[in-house]
């Protein structure tokens, strides 16, 4: 399997970069950039397809011996292999890819962090094809009384911010002490301290996260009928015609369902 550096970077780049990041009708950026083969869409970094996420947010991206590796990364590494060149991961706050902030200062080609797909989004970034269904849910301690959203009244409720788990909870735990965290690891990590009384994201992440955490559980899910699609810069048809085509021929040939069930051990129960 291919290595791939983890940047972490944590503050937009100076304005003059902006600047350099102009960008021509291809959806491709000046500067540093480079063509992804011969008549392919530009890229931020020559002979790589940088893909902004937030780590970690397993199964889909997280890190483990060193490498980043999950099921978003792995489908990240099909478009890079179409473009003949390699994915470089840059770890950044949620917020920065999902205002778009990410892609209009050339930090980043795509981003595939398991986001979901929405009007206020759309907004900011361009969306691909949908490539996962989600929904949100609820994840708690075995025995803690609470099964439900309306059982938080007074309660501490974690979420992670800029997310969708975060404006559910806003909207409908009106009763419960809303407690944001940076990224998944933060909220996880305080539901399992006690620090929270319960946490909400996206049911994947959850389902995964009590695997190992047995003594935690999912209780209830919220049916929000959420599809992720992988972002790119407004206006970057050259990529974003490519990234489908790639989605596309993988759900076609099998190869998507073979990395899906590498990652969630079952087939998807369609494409």
């Amino acid at each position: 399997m291919t290595r791939r550096p983890t940047l972490k970077v944590w503050a937009l780049v100076p304005a003059l970069a902006i600047v350099l990041a102009g960008c021509g009708e291809d959806g491709g950026s000046s500067g540093d950039g480079g063509d992804a083969g011969s008549g392919g869409p530009e890229l931020v970094n020559e002979g790589k397809l940088t893909n902004c996420t937030g780590l970690p947010y397993k199964p889909f991206e997280y890190e483990e011996n060193g490498e980043v590796i999950g099921f978003d990364i792995d489908l990240v590494d099909l478009i890079a292999k179409e473009l003949g060149v390699e994915q470089e991961v840059v770890d950044t706050p949620f917020d920065g890819i999902q205002s778009g902030a990410d892609f209009n200062s050339g930090k980043c080609d795509i981003s595939s962090a398991g986001m979901t797909i929405t009007d206020e989004r759309k907004q900011n970034i361009d969306f691909s094809d949908p490539y996962f269904d989600a929904t949100q849910a609820l994840v708690t301690k075995k025995g803690s009384g609470i099964s439900d959203i309306t059982d938080l009244d007074g309660k501490n409720l974690g979420v992670q911010n800029s997310t969708t788990g975060f404006d559910y909870a806003n909207e409908n735990a009106k009763g419960a002490n809303i407690v944001n965290f940076e990224d998944l690891g933060l909220l996880l990590t305080a539901v399992e301290s006690g620090q929270v009384d319960a946490g909400i994201n996206d049911n994947g992440v959850l389902f995964d996260w009590v695997k190992d955490k047995t003594d935690f559980e999912v209780v209830k899910e919220f049916e929000t009928g959420e599809q992720y699609g992988m972002g790119v810069r407004k206006g970057n048809t050259a990529l974003l015609d490519v990234v489908n085509k790639v989605l596309a021929d993988a759900k076609s040939s099998g190869e998507y369902d073979t990395i899906y069930e590498k990652w969630f051990g079952t087939k998807p129960a369609d494409n």
